[in-house]
């Protein structure tokens, strides 16, 4: 056990002990001891390389340097400080330096290809010629062959993109953070859900506005906060406000500190020039050589497809909506405001169908949902989900709860933590991670857990009343559980293919599929309970629920297809857009797919964290949500064939998917599940868009 938190590789962390002090010195000896461990095989004499010694022992070269800044992060995410950042910021370089270097370090590549070579290198089978040929196809994507000054240029871009792209992600959190809209006029609250008010009044008395006698409610760009007043406040103006100060985050005083546009065209140029680099025309096919779609081309032709498919009626349901604004107002109809569009799809619904979103939200008390989550996997593979008693040390935060999880064996598979509500120190939305990767047992040892979170910004809870969620806000938690067992069900041994570790556009099939069970009566009834009387959410509520599921679903797709057409095209046309007016170009892109409104909306480029948080993350990527899409809804009608809560189906889903990680390419797991190739009228069907 080392004496720095950051380095001490128990399975239950004392997070309190993780202060930004330790941060230096811990991943500072990390990367001492991983270079020396690179350093071992980079002498290797070729004569002496084995399988062993060179890929296995690169596997194991980098793990306490992963588990420390995986720590890191982690509580940069959760937790952030103007210390704990500043400490993180000072290390990022240095590590990002390091990992660049890693394929570029010839010694290193020389011994991989000798060890590749060597009778236990050619003869690898299964997972361990997976490894082999992933190792070599990474080492040659990221320039192992370049010529030395070309490396050089390499390893400067990933320094100097990982240093942008944290910079680009701050800008997003702390514009977001330093916005609010209070008002002490009770008026402009009109329409708004009881739980919306009772949670802008308690924001508005944690941070000191308003008393007992005069109240204020405060209002921020936290979607807990934001998403009721833009669907139900009859007050425009203060929706008029939450959407300006929205649409400015990473825009706002355009050359002030927290503009995101020069970042945007550097990082685009900084990509592009890496892909040159590495011999690609553009940073598209960069990334997507080794995931499903391979070329950037194939990705854009598949967006495009959903977009030709969804056009009419995408233009319908605007219509529609102008339509019906005209018919409640009396005004003419024309183009709507860009704060307008919700208020009216929300009014549409609830006169097209009687149903109010909000009617479902006492259904959803937080804890029931996910013990209902528990009880879903528990039939469906065979798991045991408990939760654990840890101190606050062990805890980041008071809220943040602690599970372990178990198979039909007892054996414990691993641990989780969970972390549902928004904090100002929290980065916006939802997402899952892990922390260890463990190993399935074998002769020498039995199996080691796997360690992830979950975390996400849902609604809180308030004074007198638990935290209750939106049907979308289930979905959400529902979607990152999936992401989590595709984590903690692994059984490859070998850790960098295990589990999340695979193609981008295969990733999310696991967590979306979860989604599906959301909508089916009998999972529901797992869960889905009034938060005082108990009783199950009515058969007339659930009949309006899946009346409206498709509501505007065209609109829906297509904000998908504007993402998904958007960052394709920025990385396919990149020289484009490095300088000139990016909202002008990036709109100029997409214009077609977003909704008509006056004054036209903005796109997300300047806070888009999926495509710029990250030197690489969902950057060429985002298209993966759309084609994971059509994966979950080909595949759940398996379940729907043999029945949703199926154990023989749920066997096979964790035996083809859950459990394989990276071990075989994602088409062949998939055709394994499925035995055929996707089918994407499923989805289509799903959506209302095509007859079932």
């Amino acid at each position: 056990m080392s004496a720095n938190p950051f380095l001490d590789p128990s399975f239950l962390i004392r997070w309190s002990a993780h202060t930004p002090d330790q941060i230096a010195p811990a991943i500072e000896s990390a990367l001492v001891a991983a270079q020396a461990a690179i350093d071992t095989i980079a002498r290797i004499n070729p004569e002496a390389a084995t399988f062993e010694n060179t890929f296995l022992a690169l596997e194991k070269a980098g793990e306490s340097l992963n588990f420390a800044w995986g720590k890191v992060t982690h509580l940069q995410a959760v937790a952030d400080s103007p210390a704990l950042r500043e400490a993180h910021n000072a290390m990022l370089p240095q590590v990002s330096a390091f990992s660049a270097a890693i394929p570029l370090n010839q010694g290193l590549w020389a011994a991989l290809q000798a060890g590749a070579a060597s009778p236990s290198g050619r003869t690898a089978s299964g997972v361990w010629a997976r490894l082999r040929e992933e190792t070599l196809a990474g080492f040659r994507e990221a320039g192992a062959d370049l010529p030395a000054d070309k490396r050089a240029r390499l390893e400067a871009l990933e320094s100097e993109l990982a240093q942008l792209t944290q910079k680009y992600s701050e800008n997003v959190l702390d514009a977001t953070n330093a916005y609010e809209v209070v008002t002490s006029d009770e008026t402009r609250l009109r329409g708004l859900p009881p739980h919306a008010v009772m949670a802008a009044r308690e924001s508005a008395r944690r941070k000191g506005h308003g008393t007992d006698a005069q109240p204020a409610w405060r209002f921020t760009l936290h979607g807990p906060s934001q998403e009721p007043v833009m669907l139900y406040a009859e007050d425009e103006s203060l929706r008029r406000e939450l959407w300006s100060g929205a649409v400015a985050v990473g825009a706002e005083a355009e050359g002030g500190k927290w503009d995101n546009g020069p970042l945007v065209q550097k990082i685009l140029a900084l990509r592009d020039e890496k892909a040159r680099l590495l011999g690609k025309a553009h940073f598209a096919d960069l990334v997507l050589t080794r995931r499903m779609a391979k070329t950037g081309a194939r990705a854009l032709d598949f967006v495009t497809d959903f977009e030709s498919r969804c056009r009419s009626a995408f233009a319908r349901e605007n219509s529609e909506l102008e339509q019906f604004k005209a018919q409640q107002t009396g005004q003419p109809a024309g183009r709507l405001k860009a704060w307008e569009v919700s208020y009216w799809s929300e009014k549409l619904r609830q006169e097209r169908y009687r149903f109010d979103e909000e009617e479902l939200r006492p259904y959803f008390e937080v804890g029931r949902v996910q013990a209902g989550l528990f009880e879903l996997a528990t039939r469906i593979f065979g798991l045991r989900i408990t939760e654990r008693t840890v101190t606050p040390a062990e805890k980041w935060c008071d809220e943040v709860k602690y599970y372990e999880l178990h198979d039909e064996k007892g054996r414990h598979l691993g641990s989780f933590y969970a972390d549902w509500h928004p904090r100002e120190s929290k980065r916006g939305g939802a997402w899952m991670g892990y922390l260890l990767t463990g190993e399935p047992a074998d002769a020498n040892q039995p199996r080691q857990p796997h360690l992830g979170y979950i975390c996400g910004n849902m609604s809180p809870p308030t004074p007198g009343r638990p935290a209750l969620l939106t049907h979308r806000e289930v979905e959400t938690i529902f979607h990152e559980f999936g992401h989590l067992l595709h984590h903690l069900l692994g059984e490859v041994p070998v850790k960098s293919l295990n589990g999340v570790n695979v193609a981008w556009d295969f990733v999310e099939l696991p967590s979306q599929i979860m989604e599906n069970w959301c909508w089916e009566r009998e999972s529901l009834d797992l869960f889905a309970r009034h938060h005082e009387s108990g009783a199950p959410l009515p058969e007339e509520l659930f009949a309006k629920m899946k009346a409206a599921k498709n509501f505007r679903s065209a609109c829906a797709t297509m904000r998908q297809v504007q993402l998904a057409k958007m960052d394709l095209l920025l990385h396919l046309r990149a020289g484009e857009f490095t300088g000139g007016d990016l909202e002008a170009k990036a709109r100029a892109l997409v214009a077609d797919c977003m909704v008509p409104t006056e004054p036209p909306a903005r796109t997300l480029v300047r806070r888009f964290n999926h495509l710029f948080s990250d030197p690489v993350g969902y950057a060429a990527g985002y298209y993966s949500y759309k084609w994971a899409e059509v994966l979950d809804a080909d595949a759940f009608t398996r379940f729907q064939h043999g029945g949703i809560f199926s154990r023989q189906v749920g066997a096979e889903f964790v035996e083809h998917v859950l459990s394989r990680g990276n071990s075989e390419d994602p088409a062949v797991l998939f055709r394994r599940f499925m035995g055929r190739e996707p089918d994407p009228s499923a989805l289509l069907k799903r959506s209302g868009l095509e007859a079932a």
